[in-house]
């Protein structure tokens, strides 16, 4: 999307009027959120860890300390049967909650039992056996005694009514006929639904009881809520029975952005989940943002009136500046501003982007004739100028050389010559760069590459063998010139590259004994051949592209002892 420099300046001036004001602005709104964040987190933390302290106190207090205390009265072995049966009908009245007190004997079904009439009746009327529902089977209080589960609460909801139970049973000392007596109650859990469901804070967030499941807890339809992160988050510290408080921010599946605490009581496999949604628990802020926004949109609309009417003046040059700007870009280094006739800074400006553009077209041109490791020498120097000298480098050296150029030469014009040399580099340098390779130079009709880096013998040999390749199709699509063809010789080893010549003429290339092998090899290659010596052979080993033959060694110019060499090209 264009975004035109007369809209740049326009904006540009009507945001410096209102910066200030959305800097202070902004400071404000931080201040206050960071404040009403830390309110709200201390808010549902606060609230996660009263109600588990409810639950924990309504358990131990209202039923876990007085069962204790009536067992311990059951257990009096001067109390016989009928003094029992009343401690335990009394003791349930006097305990709130407490819906069914029993005694359990080891290995029968058929326990001592007193309920709360009145839950009873309410059963009944929903259809429900009473005895049936408040009854603890004796498969029930031998898992809790196998388990050593004694005073932990076991959970579980009548489905009819959707009230909410929990089974406590405590072990006794007295025996009857040598076997295990318990003392097992159920209890009516709605106070402590009561007591975070009549929360002030459900007014304005959520308060969710939560079991090792997911599942929502002390309501009529329990619902699995695992689409809700820090119930996930829960779940194993339930399962754990871990009690790490902990606090969260994230985002429901509806989009809705919510701040989140849970506690987890001591005495129930739940997790207290308090819920906040941002939108409430940042109400202040957003109600300070749409004011500054109200403000910002009168003093924005004052200062674009002004600025609209100032950028204008200013805009015409720089356009101008910048559509020369963009042609250069294209590559279009004739272009020129013309018409700026501002003696100011956007009229220096404009010249030199003209001299900019023409010095830029100059520097492409002779780029042209420089390799690449030219280029990066020159680059690496950082503006300071080359100094003569020489590093070694581990390199693999490339000649071509076009067989039957000269009686080609002869036979045609040097018009003719100039255009199919052309097209011969034109395909070899297209493969060399392919195969990461840098053309050093063009030496008449020969062409000298290297290549350097990792893998270098393996990249020049298939380079190598594409060339020989390409050409041979090439000569054949232009019959008239069947007799050309190309020789490449190819060699590994150290080499010196660096700036050699004279002070103020220079020429980066590379020196060495390689080099010249390369250069022989390349002579002695017939058209169409490639050559490579021991050190490329050893460094290529076996591609599953190239296949190599051993073939004679030669005799090279300044060595010695004939020179091991092979051929190498592409698999049919």
């Amino acid at each position: 999307m264009r975004f035109p420099l007369t809209l740049k300046f326009f904006l540009f001036a009507a945001l410096v009027a209102i910066v200030p004001l959305a800097l202070v602005g902004e400071n404000l709104v931080r201040i206050a959120r960071d404040e009403l964040k830390s309110a709200a987190n201390e808010d549902l933390t606060g609230v996660a860890a009263q109600i588990r302290g409810e639950f924990d106190g309504f358990y131990e207090g209202r039923w876990l300390t007085p069962l204790s205390v009536i067992r311990s009265g059951v257990d009096n072995p001067e109390l016989d049967v009928t003094q029992k049966v009343s401690l335990l009908t009394q003791g349930m009245e006097q305990l709130p909650g407490v819906v069914a007190l029993q005694l359990s004997v080891q290995g029968a079904d058929f326990p001592l039992m007193v309920t709360d009439q009145a839950f009873a009746n309410r059963l009944a009327e929903n259809g429900l056996d009473p005895m049936e529902v408040l009854r603890a089977s004796g498969e029930l209080v031998s898992n809790i005694e196998s388990t050593g589960q004694y005073g932990r609460p076991l959970i579980s909801q009548i489905d009819a009514t959707g009230d909410w139970l929990a089974t406590l049973a405590l072990p006794m000392d007295s025996r009857i006929a040598g076997r295990q007596l318990t003392l097992v109650a159920k209890i009516d859990l709605a106070a402590l639904r009561k007591s975070f469901e009549s929360h002030p804070f459900r007014q304005r967030g959520e308060i969710t009881i939560v079991d090792h499941a997911g599942r929502s807890a002390l309501v009529d339809t329990p619902r699995v809520m695992t689409e809700r992160s820090i119930v996930s988050s829960a779940m194993p510290l339930i399962v754990a029975g871990a009690r790490a408080d902990a606090l969260e921010s994230y985002v429901r599946p509806d989009g809705t952005v919510m701040l989140g605490a849970y506690a987890f009581p001591d005495w129930f496999p739940w997790a207290v989940v308090t819920e906040l949604s941002e939108k409430n628990a940042y109400a202040v802020i957003y109600e300070m943002m749409r004011s500054i926004l109200i403000v910002g949109a009168f003093g924005f609309a004052a200062a674009s009136a002004a600025a609209l009417i100032f950028s204008r003046g200013l805009t015409g040059p720089i356009l101008k500046i910048g559509r020369v700007a963009e042609q250069v870009g294209r590559g279009e280094f004739s272009a020129r501003v013309e018409n700026v006739r501002a003696r100011d800074e956007i009229g220096d400006l404009s010249k030199r982007i003209n001299e900019m553009a023409g010095q830029l077209g100059e520097r492409l041109e002779l780029m042209k004739f420089v390799s690449n490791e030219t280029m990066t020498a020159i680059q690496a120097r950082d503006g300071e100028s080359m100094s003569r000298g020489g590093e070694r480098r581990a390199v693999t050296m490339l000649f071509s050389d076009i067989r039957g150029y000269t009686a080609f030469s002869e036979t045609v014009s040097p018009e003719e010559v100039i255009l199919v040399l052309n097209q011969y580099f034109e395909v070899q340098t297209e493969i060399v760069e392919r195969h990461g390779g840098d053309i050093d130079k063009f030496v008449g009709d020969e062409l000298m590459a290297m290549f350097t880096g990792e893998d270098k013998e393996l990249r020049a040999t298939r380079c190598a063998v594409e060339i020989a390749e390409a050409l041979a199709a090439f000569m054949k699509s232009r019959q008239a010139n069947a007799a050309l063809a190309v020789g490449i010789g190819m060699a590994s080893g150290e080499v010196v590259l660096g700036a050699m010549g004279a002070r103020d003429r220079m020429d980066y290339t590379v020196l060495g004994s390689t080099v010249n092998l390369a250069a022989r090899l390349c002579s002695k290659a017939e058209p169409g051949q490639v050559l490579l010596e021991e050190a490329t052979r050893q460094a290529v080993g076996e591609d599953p592209a190239i296949s190599i033959e051993t073939l004679p060694p030669v005799a090279l110019k300044g060595i010695a002892v004939p020179v091991p060499i092979y051929g190498a090209h592409l698999k049919s």
